[in-house]
């Protein structure tokens, strides 16, 4: 395992500038061996083939990367997730440009090491076709349906997109059809704009999904409808799916399908912190990440980068008071 610090171990800390790219400057490894021991394991899935407007996708978790700064404590929650977790980055996934069908089965597979090490995988997206093999991975892991907090301006709920079946619009329809995501634990958060229409809509009703509305954040307020999301996804795993298009744009410009109107990432930042405190988070990714910029002043990984360390903040506190068996 290389642990990117070391060198600057005599300094006490590394510039955000130099030395390996990794997640939050953590230890890096391709060895699933060296998983053990491991709370969290990052891992990028740069892969854009499916989307269905704007590309680039493929360069957001090397811009997630490089947005990230070093651990430190949670000013407000007063906790370094970073101590209280050991965290790897488990690097990229192999993907393979053209060929979606397998670069989902390499996320799967990279997938289901870090779960197959009793780890949580946070996965850096890439378009929101991933979260069907991430959720999949766990699915199978937990040997059963799992739950799912999903934020998004979309349901991506539709049975095809422009006559294609496996698309970022699709995933969670085809996850809940096969099995592998129990719609009565199954919550979305941020919806507004043109898409999907009723057909998606009826469908959701029927399996028994919950839709929360922006009307909804706005009307009753962020800390309202986190409540309901955890308690419509009660107890069990719970994965955690966050698409950078849920936020206005004015604090996420760089992605795919844009929809004035959204979320502020304050109130994002602190849901995915309550989410990852209140319930038992499996695994979780952050995807449509278009990167403008280099390292922090790209404002869309930015705010990536910390919708994962609040989730991880929210770990480490669940953790801290009721210590979970890892596994």
């Amino acid at each position: 395992m290389i642990d990117p610090l070391s060198r600057w171990a005599a300094y006490g800390e590394k510039p955000d500038f130099a030395g390996l790219l990794t997640f939050s400057g953590q230890p890096y490894t391709e060895d699933p061996a060296e998983l053990e021991g491991v709370d969290v394991a990052i891992v990028g899935a740069p892969t854009d083939d499916l989307v269905s407007d704007r590309p680039g996708t493929r360069f957001g978790p090397r811009a997630i990367r490089a947005a990230s700064c070093p651990p430190g404590p949670h000013l407000e929650a007063k906790v370094d997730a970073f101590s209280e977790l050991k965290v790897v980055d488990f690097g990229d996934a192999p993907v393979l440009p053209s060929d979606p069908a397998r670069t989902h089965e390499a996320i799967q597979a990279t997938v289901a090491q870090v779960l197959a090490a009793g780890a949580l995988p946070v996965i850096l997206g890439g378009d929101h076709s991933i979260a069907e093999p991430d959720i999949r991975a766990c699915s199978l892991a937990h040997g059963g349906p799992v739950g799912l907090i999903h934020f998004d301006t979309h349901t991506d709920t539709g049975t095809e997109v422009f006559g294609v079946e496996v698309s970022h619009g699709t995933p969670m329809y085809r996850l809940v059809d096969a099995g592998y995501v129990d719609p009565r634990r199954y919550v979305q958060i941020g919806l507004r704009g043109y898409w999907p229409g009723d057909e998606e809509f009826g469908w959701q009703a029927e399996q028994g999904i919950t839709a929360l509305f922006m009307h909804d954040v706005r009307d009753r307020g962020i800390r309202a409808v986190v409540e309901e999301a955890v308690a419509k996804v009660g107890a069990g795993p719970v994965f955690l799916s966050v698409d950078v298009d849920v936020l206005d744009p004015a604090y996420a410009p760089g992605t795919g399908t844009p929809e004035p109107g959204g979320m502020t990432s304050a109130d994002l930042l602190w849901a995915c912190r309550a989410i990852g405190e209140a319930v038992e988070l499996c695994g979780m990714d952050v995807v449509e990440v278009i990167p403008t910029a280099v390292g922090s002043a790209d404002i869309t990984a930015l705010v990536a980068d910390r919708i994962v360390r609040e989730a991880l903040t929210g770990v480490a506190l669940r953790r801290r008071a009721a210590p979970l068996p890892r596994g």
